[in-house]
């Protein structure tokens, strides 16, 4: 169980920076028990820490997205601010990088620079040490163009949000995406 994650964890012990897994895993990882299949694995990481990611990457193919394509690329600190997707290859071993943003204390929202986190609550880990990133945080990145199985990861990991994680969640929806159905449940 949580192998791709275990693996990753291994990988990236060799990284200066914070990271966290994302996406799905991350959903999984805060439930305690795989809950669907995953098609990779995804890493997040600050983007102040690109001078240490370029580091950790010297030896691997990395490409970056850049405006929906995927272009061989080296990565380093002079990324341009549009740029905050990286899938790096080595070997057997494939991610998919994400650069986060934040000021001072909070992580800051790419999408909306006025949803804001407080760092100091970003530290979860999964009963084997694997740091992955707040659900309510992977939710909100998933409500952007929901697909079946980011509906399928909030329905299995909103019995295991406690009330402020919730709260986050619904005003961070209000302000981004004031449409979004996740607000009915999280309403009530």
């Amino acid at each position: 169980m949580f192998e791709p994650c275990l693996q990753v964890n291994e990988v990236m012990k060799h990284f200066d920076g914070k990271w966290f897994v994302a996406g799905g895993w991350a959903v999984d990882l805060h439930i305690g028990e795989e809950t669907r299949e995953h098609e990779d694995i995804e890493v997040a990481v600050f983007r102040e820490e690109l001078p240490e990611l370029s580091d950790w990457l010297n030896g691997w193919t990395t490409y970056i997205v850049d405006h929906s394509r995927l272009v061989e690329g080296k990565v380093d600190k002079s990324l341009d601010e549009h740029i905050h997707e990286i899938h790096a290859h080595r070997e057997e071993t494939k991610l998919e990088v994400l650069l986060n943003e934040k000021s001072r204390d909070r992580f800051k929202f790419r999408r909306d620079p006025e949803v804001t986190f407080p760092l100091n609550r970003m530290n979860l880990r999964s009963e084997h040490g694997v740091p992955y990133l707040n659900p309510e945080i992977v939710l909100l990145y998933k409500a952007k163009n929901t697909k079946e199985k980011d509906e399928q990861d909030f329905q299995s990991v909103f019995p295991f949000l406690n009330e402020q994680q919730k709260e986050w969640l619904k005003q961070a929806l209000i302000i981004h995406q004031p449409e979004h159905p996740w607000l009915e449940k999280l309403l009530y």
